[in-house]
């Protein structure tokens, strides 16, 4: 029996479905939301991964990807705009198989079902109450089972088992945490707003040097858990709901970073 092949979506019907559930004019963002990369005119493959690296457009190549989706895409605020080395290299593959490569940042960051910080929660078993920080990036809530950890150490095993990345936690040793906070990625200058909002522990996926002195010093428990590992759940769930919804074949590809 034959199976139905997969329709083709046009490049711009992808584009709009997703910018339509995203927003993307809503955010101020350090780089281009939306098609970075302009590839075939018509979509039946999509393949989603974390950053536009080499490695994962070489995935995509051997997926037969018509188009990529990723949350870190090639072009950035504050580039010198050369195409040499790195990006010339990305850029050739994308060219030479005529893949379309879409990219968003905050806007995935921030979408309240689909996006990285909902999907972290989603991970973690943590229900968020409340929004904070800049654009209202940061989620704010408590263990969706129990209510609380009994510990910052006890939230840090259960996040390094769930996520399968090593956490650094920044312990303040108190006990019974019922208020957490989490933002994905490189969020370490969120700290101060997830502790004004009223935070016991802050979940993100990078620390600099300053945040270990704001946790002892404030008694809110800080744990870094990777800033790959604490993004790979949107653009996974992203992809897969538009893919979904528009009949598109989707594989996502978890290229391993230990950042």
């Amino acid at each position: 029996m034959l199976q139905p092949s997969t329709p083709d979506v046009t490049r711009e019907t992808l584009l709009s479905t997703l910018d339509a559930t995203l927003v993307p004019e809503r955010f101020k963002d350090y780089g281009p939301n939306g098609l970075q990369v302009e590839g075939k005119a018509t979509v039946r493959k999509l393949v989603s991964g974390v950053t536009a690296s080499r490695a994962l457009i070489e995935a995509a190549i051997s997926e037969g990807a018509d188009a990529i989706l990723v949350h870190h895409g090639l072009f950035w605020r504050g580039q010198d705009g050369c195409v040499r080395g790195w990006m010339k290299q990305r850029l050739a593959l994308l060219l030479a198989h005529d893949i379309s490569l879409f990219a968003y940042h905050l806007p995935l960051d921030a979408h309240p079902e689909l996006g990285n910080n909902a999907q972290l929660g989603r991970k973690l078993g943590l229900s968020a109450t409340k929004r904070f920080g800049e654009q209202d990036l940061g989620f704010l809530g408590e263990r969706a089972d129990t209510g609380l950890f009994e510990s910052a150490q006890a939230l840090a095993t259960h996040v390094e088992r769930m996520v399968h990345h090593p956490v650094t936690l920044v312990d303040t040793g108190h006990n019974a945490l019922t208020r957490i906070a989490w933002c994905s990625g490189g969020a370490q200058g969120y700290f101060e707003a997830a502790i004004a909002a009223g935070a016991q522990a802050f979940i993100t996926g990078e620390i600099s040097e300053p945040q270990a002195h704001y946790a002892r010093e404030s008694g809110v428990a800080y744990l870094a858990c990777g800033h790959h590992a604490s993004e790979r759940y949107g653009v996974a769930a992203l992809a897969a709901h538009v893919a979904a919804q528009l009949g598109l074949a989707h594989t996502f590809v978890d290229i391993d970073n230990p950042a």
